[in-house]
């Protein structure tokens, strides 16, 4: 790990930063996007249609999730649980982000969904 990155920070050293900050969907998102994240992966078992200024790609834990909310998930990982081996989602995974990277849009984009949150001290909501 080359470093951790204080809540507003921004990366300074090359390899794996660890961002600290607060778990809420959108500040988090916030956080990451400030301290120079290009593009966010946020997993998610509920479904959320968050996007911040950069593209945010939003991976279902399920596939019930992925159908439901087929217009906010851009990707489906539960497919891992009926019968796909770990390695053709990985690349399939790798690929998909490597798209995203190339200039293929992400939901968030497409929905036109532009979030930022600040952290406050206190209650979240």
């Amino acid at each position: 790990m080359a470093d951790v990155v204080d809540y507003g920070g921004t990366v300074q050293k090359n390899g794996l930063n660890l961002l600290q900050g607060p778990g809420n969907d959108i500040v988090a998102v916030t956080n990451l996007m400030a301290s120079g994240a290009h593009i966010v992966l946020l997993t998610t078992g509920r479904g959320t249609p968050l996007g911040a200024p950069v593209p945010t790609v939003k991976i279902s834990s399920n596939s019930k999730l992925a159908t439901n909310k087929a217009g906010w998930i851009d990707f489906d990982a539960g497919i891992l649980l009926e019968n796909t081996d770990m390695e053709s989602l990985a690349e399939e995974f790798f690929r998909y982000i490597l798209a995203v990277a190339s200039d293929e849009r992400t939901r968030n984009e497409i929905n036109g969904y532009r979030e930022i949150s600040i952290f406050k001290d206190g209650v979240t909501l």
